[in-house]
C-alpha cells in the first residue's frame, strides 16, 4: 500500500525528531489518526482532555526541553481551542508547531459543518509562517519550514491540512517548475554583535558605579558569563519572571524576581543603580525599571525586533548572549568600590528575612505564603517547577529560591490563567526522570486544571519519576482580581464575581486513583509536602488558605494603599480580614531582628 499524506507527515515529523505530539481527535484529522495507528504511535500522540491543554502541553514540553513543541486538533472547534495555549507561546517566545485538520477542499467556500477560515483564524497567533496543504508535493516544504521557523524565531507556526488531502497517495515534489523541495534540519548559531558596539557598550558600563543587571529566560544559556559579570562589576543581579531560572536564588547578590510580582531589593536596585545591563529579557514594566536619565542602559537580546523597548537604551546589542558576554568581558573594568555590592547583598539577606516572618504569620486557617515558604527548603535538587497566574504566582516569585539545576516557569507575558497544571504534564514528557510540582489557585484548578489530572492518571506509569505534585491553595476566592480590585480602583469585592465553590480537590484525586490530602492547619504544611514527595504517583495537595493575605507588591505605592483602604470603607466582604492579615504582613518588613530569633519566639507564643 502507497504511503499517504498523513503517513509522510509522521514520518517527516520523525525525521525532525519530534517524541510527542499533544494533542486530541475529532473527524477533521481522521486521515492523521489513522496514519498514527500504523505508524505505531510514533510519535506518542499525548492526549490531553481539551485541546487548549494540548497546546499549553506543548508550550510546557517546549520550554522544559528546548525543542519544538508540537500540538493538534480537529478542524474548527478542535482548532479554535488551541488559540489560547499557541498565543502563550507566541508571547513568551516559545517554539511550537500546530497541526490543524480542514474541511474537504470540495466543502471550503459552502459554509460547511465545522467550517472555519483556519487562515484567517491563526493569520495572528502564527504570523510567522502559517500555510495550507493543498496538494501531496506540497507537504515537506511547509513542514520543514513550519518547524524551522518556529525553532528560529522562537514562536508559533500552523499547518492547516484538509481531510481529503490526508488521505491522498504522498508524492515528493519533483525536479520541475513550480516545485519545491527542501531538506531538513536548523543549524546551530549563535549570532553576535560588531566588534565597534561591544566596545561601546563596555565603555557606558565602565564609566559607571553602581551596576544593576537584569536577566530574563535569554541569559539562561549564559549563566557563567552573567556570574562572571556581576562579579567583575560588582553588580547586582534582577530576574524577570521568565528568567527565575537563569541563575541561581541561592547567590546572595541575586535580588530575585522584579516588578508587580517582584522583591523589594529588586525595587532597591533599580531605583538606586547608575547603570542597567539588560540580557535576554524584554520585560515590560517599565515603571520598575529605573527612572529615565537615573541610569545609562545596555541591552543584550538576540531578536533584533526586540531590542530598544522598555527603556531610553543608549547601547543595544544583537547577539547570543553567551557568545556577546564573552567579547564583552575582556573590555569591562573590574570595581574596587565594593559599597554598592554590600548593599545590595544587605537588602537581599533582609529580603530573606521578611519572607520568612511573613510566612510565619497565623492566618485563618492557612498562611499562603507558609506553604510555599516551606516548599522551598523542601525542593528536590532537579524539580521543575510551574506557577498559575494570580496570587499563586506572587508567592512563586517571591518564596522559592530554584537553585541548581532546578526549572521553573509561568505563562509571563499572556499571563493567562489555567497553564501551571498542563505545563508540569509538559514537563514530565520533556524530563520523565524529574519530579514537577505545579502551584495553582482554585480558580485555575477548577477552571481546567481538574480535569488534566485525568491525563497525568493516564501517563504517569510510563514516567520514569512518577512525581507529579499539584498544590492547590484554596481560598474560594478568584483572589488576585479582588486585590488588584482593591489596590488598583479601590472597589471592594464583588462576591458574584470572586467567590468560588469549595471542592475537596484532595478527594477528587482520590476517585482518579491519585494520591491527595487536605490541609486545614498550619501544622500539616510542611508533612503535607513531605507524603507528596514521597508519593508513587501524581499527588493533589488541598491547601485551605486564607484569602485576606495580601498579594499586593512589597513596594505598594502610596496611590495602592489608599486605594485598598478605599475598599474597606466601601464596604468590603472580607474587611476584617484584609486589615488584620495586611497590618501583619507589612509589620514583618519594620521589625528588627534575625528572621530565625523572630519564628522561634512566635511558636512559644502560640
Amino acid at each position: 500500500m502507497s504511503a499517504k499524506v498523513s503517513d509522510y507527515l509522521l514520518h517527516r515529523l520523525r525525521e525532525w525528531d519530534v517524541t510527542h505530539v499533544f494533542a486530541y481527535p475529532g473527524d477533521g484529522i481522521n486521515g492523521l489518526l489513522a496514519a498514527w495507528g500504523r505508524a505505531d504511535d510514533d510519535p506518542r500522540f499525548i492526549q490531553s482532555r481539551h485541546e487548549e491543554m494540548s497546546a499549553f502541553e506543548a508550550v510546557g514540553y517546549a520550554k522544559f526541553s528546548g525543542k519544538v513543541g508540537v500540538c493538534a486538533a480537529t478542524s474548527g472547534p478542535g482548532a479554535i481551542h488551541l488559540l489560547n495555549g499557541l498565543y502563550d507561546a507566541k508571547l513568551d517566545h516559545v517554539p511550537v508547531v500546530a497541526i490543524v485538520g480542514q474541511t474537504n477542499r470540495s466543502a471550503m467556500g459552502g459554509s460547511y459543518q465545522q467550517e472555519v477560515d483556519l487562515l484567517s483564524l491563526f493569520k495572528d497567533v502564527a504570523s510567522d509562517y502559517c500555510e495550507m496543504v493543498t496538494v501531496p508535493e506540497q507537504l515537506p516544504n511547509v513542514l520543514d519550514r513550519a518547524m524551522r521557523t518556529a525553532q528560529a524565531r522562537r514562536t508559533v507556526t500552523a499547518l492547516i491540512i484538509p481531510a481529503d488531502v490526508q488521505e491522498l497517495d504522498y508524492a515528493p515534489p519533483q525536479h520541475a517548475f513550480k516545485m519545491v523541495p527542501s531538506s531538513l534540519g536548523t543549524p546551530a548559531y549563535a549570532p553576535v554583535p560588531a566588534d565597534e558596539e561591544i566596545t561601546r557598550a563596555a565603555e557606558l558600563i565602565n564609566a559607571g558605579e553602581k551596576v544593576a543587571i537584569l536577566v530574563g529566560q535569554g541569559a539562561r544559556g549564559a549563566r557563567e558569563e552573567v556570574k562572571q559579570l556581576a562579579g567583575t562589576l560588582g553588580a547586582g543581579v534582577a530576574k524577570a519572571l521568565l528568567g527565575k531560572d537563569a541563575l541561581p536564588d541561592d547567590l546572595p547578590y541575586v535580588t530575585g524576581a522584579i516588578g508587580l510580582l517582584g522583591t523589594r531589593p529588586s525595587y532597591e536596585l533599580m531605583r538606586d543603580c547608575d547603570t542597567l545591563v539588560v540580557i535576554g529579557s524584554s520585560f515590560p514594566y517599565t515603571q520598575f525599571l529605573p527612572e529615565f536619565g537615573q541610569a545609562r542602559a545596555v541591552q543584550i537580546d538576540i531578536d533584533p525586533f526586540m531590542v530598544g523597548l522598555r527603556y531610553p537604551f543608549e547601547v543595544n546589542l544583537v547577539g547570543d548572549a553567551r557568545e556577546t558576554l564573552l567579547r564583552l568581558l575582556p573590555q569591562l573594568k573590574p570595581r574596587d568600590n565594593g559599597s554598592w555590592r554590600e548593599t545590595v547583598e544587605k537588602n537581599t539577606a533582609r529580603w530573606w528575612e521578611v519572607m520568612e516572618r511573613r510566612a510565619a504569620v497565623e492566618a485563618e486557617p492557612v498562611n499562603p505564603e507558609f506553604v510555599v515558604h516551606a516548599l522551598d527548603a523542601l525542593l528536590p535538587d532537579n524539580a521543575v517547577v510551574t506557577a498559575d497566574s494570580g496570587s499563586a504566582a506572587n508567592w512563586y516569585a517571591r518564596h522559592l529560591r530554584l537553585r541548581g539545576s532546578m526549572r521553573g516557569s509561568l505563562s509571563g507575558t499572556l499571563a493567562t490563567m489555567g497553564p501551571g497544571v498542563p505545563y508540569a504534564i509538559g514537563a514530565k514528557f520533556a524530563h520523565p526522570g524529574r519530579p514537577a510540582i505545579a502551584l495553582v489557585g482554585d480558580g485555575a484548578m477548577q477552571m481546567n486544571g481538574l480535569a488534566e489530572m485525568i491525563t497525568a492518571a493516564k501517563y504517569y506509569r510510563e514516567w520514569q519519576d512518577p512525581r507529579l505534585i499539584v498544590a492547590v491553595l484554596n481560598n474560594q476566592d478568584l483572589n488576585q482580581v479582588t486585590w488588584e480590585m482593591r489596590a488598583m480602583s479601590g472597589a471592594p469585592q464583588f462576591l458574584p464575581s470572586q467567590s468560588l465553590p469549595d471542592v475537596p480537590y484532595a478527594e477528587v484525586a482520590h476517585s482518579f486513583g491519585l494520591g491527595g490530602v487536605r490541609v486545614t492547619k498550619p501544622d500539616g504544611v510542611v508533612a503535607a509536602w513531605q507524603q507528596a514527595l514521597a508519593a508513587d504517583r501524581p499527588f493533589v495537595i488541598d491547601f485551605r488558605t486564607d484569602p485576606a493575605v495580601p498579594p499586593i507588591p512589597p513596594h505598594a505605592t502610596l496611590d495602592q494603599i489608599e486605594a485598598a483602604a478605599a475598599s474597606v470603607l466601601k464596604g468590603d466582604s472580607d474587611r476584617a480580614g484584609m486589615v488584620r492579615q495586611g497590618f501583619k504582613a507589612k509589620i514583618q518588613e519594620m521589625l528588627p531582628g534575625s528572621a530565625k530569633h523572630r519564628k522561634s519566639g512566635e511558636e512559644e507564643g502560640r
